[in-house]
């Protein structure tokens, strides 16, 4: 198995050395030792394998980051506006990956890895509308080179804290100089509003953990109501707009 990635939020290019805590899960990953030089061996070989992985991974957050780019662009020339505000990549470090892998009892085997883990590779696009969420994923999705695996709908159904978004898991093929691999990439589509409360509760997680006090839990699901009652004002809004022509 072979993971070589950024370091998490945006993607990066290039090859970079592991760091000392990748060290450490390539170790856990290549196995008992069975002598100096043999580990060594399969340490390098296990590294090579999961930075293959990784990367085939990486390639495919580009198809998919020039496909909105496209989308983008065509759309803002054709309409003179554009659904789309924001758009960010990440790729899962491999001591994330391998976290998850063990959290969901996932085998450490690279086929199993990509059957079961389908947020290796993720996007997120920010919109002002919560019309333009749906517009966006109906133009991506309708592309024929694309698969779309699973869908979740959060905005017509919210989870409990509140929390909004559509999730897609989209399939695309990832042509490499001697094969062709058919990667999953998750897409999470969000109003600006929906995603600057997904941020400040990842920052509240991040701290407490599954430890939050209940009174930040209550005014973040207060929170997330004001950001829903803001996008509709937001959208009767812009159907207001429209209708004065």
């Amino acid at each position: 198995m072979s993971v070589s990635g950024s370091a998490a939020g945006e993607t990066e290019s290039g090859t970079e050395e592991p760091s000392d805590l990748d060290i450490g899960v390539l170790r856990q990953l290549a196995g008992a030792p069975h002598g100096p030089v043999e580990f060594r061996r399969r340490l390098r070989e296990t590294q090579q394998q999961m930075s293959s992985f990784l990367m085939e991974y990486k390639f495919a957050l580009d198809e998919v980051e020039t496909k909105i780019s496209i989308l983008r662009e065509e759309f803002e020339l054709a309409h003179e506006y554009s659904p789309i505000e924001h758009v960010k990549s990440r790729l899962k470090t491999l001591e994330s990956l391998v976290a998850k892998v063990d959290r969901v009892g996932c085998p450490r085997d690279l086929g199993a890895i990509r059957e079961q883990i389908r947020d290796i590779a993720g996007i997120r696009v920010s919109c002002v509308f919560v019309e333009d969420t749906y517009r966006f994923a109906r133009m991506l999705t309708q592309q024929q080179d694309l698969t779309v695996l699973e869908t979740k709908d959060y905005i017509a159904n919210p989870k409990p804290n509140g929390y909004r978004s559509l999730h897609l898991i989209i399939e695309l093929p990832v042509f490499l100089s001697d094969r062709t691999v058919h990667v999953p990439v998750e897409v999470q589509i969000r109003t600006i509003a929906m995603d600057f409360w997904a941020s400040v509760e990842h920052q509240i997680y991040y701290k407490y953990g599954t430890h939050v006090p209940e009174h930040l839990h209550d005014k973040l699901t207060e929170v997330a109501s004001t950001a829903a009652d803001l996008d509709a004002q937001m959208g009767l809004l812009r159907e207001e707009i429209r209708s004065l022509g």
